[in-house]
């Protein structure tokens, strides 16, 4: 699969536009189908870099690799122990942030990548949480934002690799990534950045679908659709459990 993979890397390099440095690339999936057995699955996303002229002197070229899910809002609320009782004290919202944001590169981005570059391209998992939505309550919000990259990451929604980018004689590369279990549907978007001395000189980006197939695509857009006969159904699904239990509790009473 590899070595297709980068063969096909080779052919896609003649196809591209002739500049000084470009990134070519590719993705080892089309799509990916959720369905009530998804448990999660691995994307290879490989590419090679395009020249016109031998390679530059100078800094050496790196390469970081970005694959971010939907955006959606979220509130994150401080509890504090109050008379015994945890409630609810302070929160902050966050008007767009990804539902899955996972970075790999061929190196520690505190090295590879300018932190002024970083803040123009959002790349590092802290910088790909958006603007607040709103008026901020709270004095500083870095704890709140802090709480909610250290929760994505313990669940495994925003991860960092640095160093697992494997770049092979400066042309060919390739980056791993093991999707969760609990993907949201949408389109996914891979960028692939290339970097000399801490600086984007070109980048590449895409997108691969996320969407439900089978029974539970049918269901989700019934219920967004016709929710009156999806409201039905589930009524009429849930009679039918509850006489099949009632019955077969009589016959284990006989």
């Amino acid at each position: 699969m590899i070595r297709a993979a980068l063969s096909l890397a080779l052919v896609l390099i003649a196809a591209a536009p002739a500049r000084a440095e470009t990134v070519v690339a590719g993705v080892s999936l089309d799509e990916i189908g959720i369905t009530a057995r998804f448990d999660g699955t691995e994307v290879l996303i490989y590419g090679a870099v395009r020249r016109e002229e031998p390679e530059p002197d100078g800094p050496p070229l790196h390469v970081i690799v970005t694959l971010e899910g939907p955006a959606g809002s979220v509130t994150i609320r401080r509890k504090e122990k109050i008379a015994g009782i945890w409630v609810n004290t302070e929160e902050v919202g966050v008007s767009a942030t990804p539902t899955y944001y996972s970075v790999a590169s061929t190196g520690p981005l505190g090295e590879i990548l300018d932190p002024a570059e970083d803040v123009r391209q959002r790349i590092s998992v802290p910088l790909a949480v958006r603007a607040f939505s709103g008026p901020l309550e709270v004095e500083d919000a870095r704890p709140f934002t802090e709480a909610l990259l250290r929760i994505r990451m313990a669940e495994g929604q925003y991860t960092l690799s640095e160093g697992s980018v494997a770049l092979i004689e400066g042309t060919l590369f390739r980056a791993d990534f093991q999707l969760p279990a609990n993907l949201v549907e949408g389109d996914y978007k891979m960028r692939i950045y290339l970097l000399r001395g801490g600086q984007v000189i070109d980048s590449h980006r895409s997108a691969l679908p996320v969407r439900k197939i089978g029974l539970e695509r049918t269901l989700f857009l019934m219920s967004r659709e016709n929710a009156y006969a999806y409201g039905l159904m589930s009524l009429v699904l849930a009679v039918v459990a509850g006489w099949a239990a009632s019955a077969a509790f009589r016959l284990m009473r006989r």
